[in-house]
């Protein structure tokens, strides 16, 4: 059923996706193993999470420490999905700049 006020708007049950800002910027993936590092790219963020574009052959665990330099700050993640070279995170929380990393 088509909602009067905004026609297209269609009412499916379903919970709306929350409107992502699109931003492009670099981050790091610090998995913990060995302070082991994966360059990734942001391509949206919000305040409880992003979308990461993550080279292919990557191996990323389900949590770990993103750490973005243009923010500088690092975000504690839990991978809420996974499709080829992109994951979704959401945000647990937040530290400040790794001290092994070098940026």
């Amino acid at each position: 059923m088509a909602n009067p006020v905004n026609p297209l708007h269609q009412e499916s049950g379903e919970p709306q996706r929350e409107r992502r800002p699109r931003v492009l910027k670099g981050g790091s993936i610090i998995t913990g193993i060995q302070n082991s590092e994966v360059g990734c790219t942001l391509r949206n963020q919000h305040e409880g999470g992003a979308e990461l574009k993550i080279p292919l052959e990557a191996r990323v665990p389900d949590h770990f420490l993103l750490y973005v330099p243009l923010d500088g700050i690092a975000y504690r993640c839990e991978v809420r999905w996974r499709r080829n070279d992109r994951i979704g995170v959401q945000f647990t929380g937040t530290e400040p700049k790794p001290k092994l990393h070098y940026g």
